[in-house]
């Protein structure tokens, strides 16, 4: 364990923790974290940590890692001195968001796609996605294409009731795709 990390003052690392509250008690451990998850490289931008670190839970950096949460838990866990934790607590591995093609899903209801390669690195994508789907006519779809599985919007989209399918083709690209059903009105994020 670094000397510089107080393993009696942080709380137990957990697949609940968000990054913002791991880095708060043991910032020592963000370059861990970036060695075991290299897509959250994108911490050390400051807009984007003050927005993602907030929400993102271990969980789901370990499903944008593409890792069991039960290896991030403990990888994380061993570095700041705390015992390892044990997984059999009825939280099981989250680290898939694909399922089959949903019902709802048709390539020829895609009314906008937005790659990450091609979108401002300042601003999260999922930002643009609200944006765009609260101008959209139910059934219609947004395809998002990253080089990662972006659980923590994954979630946030959810939440606000879009329907939302990831899956990866034949290319390491993931893409998600989000459809506003009939009954949700959302107001654009600007």
């Amino acid at each position: 364990m670094p000397d510089n990390i107080d393993q009696r003052s942080a709380s137990p690392i957990l697949p609940s923790t968000t990054i913002a509250a791991l880095l708060d008690q043991l910032p020592e451990l963000e370059d861990v974290l970036i060695r075991i998850a290299p897509a959250f490289q994108k911490l050390k931008n400051p807009i984007l940590r003050k927005t993602i670190a907030r929400v993102a839970s271990l969980e789901q950096v370990a499903q944008v890692g593409r890792i069991p949460v039960v290896d991030l838990v403990n990888q994380l866990r061993l570095a700041a001195g705390q015992t390892v934790w044990d997984s059999s607590d009825g939280v099981g591995d989250t680290s898939s968001n694909f399922a089959p093609k949903p019902e709802w899903f048709s390539s020829s209801r895609i009314v906008a796609t937005i790659d990450e390669k091609n979108h401002d690195p300042n601003k999260m994508p999922i930002l643009t996605i609200l944006d765009r789907v609260a101008s959209m006519n139910p059934g219609d779809i947004v395809e998002l294409t990253t080089s990662f599985v972006p659980a923590p919007g994954i979630d946030l989209l959810r939440r606000k009731n879009l329907l939302v399918w990831t899956r990866q083709g034949d290319s390491p690209q993931i893409q998600t795709y989000i459809c506003k059903p009939r009954d949700v009105q959302l107001e654009g994020t600007k």
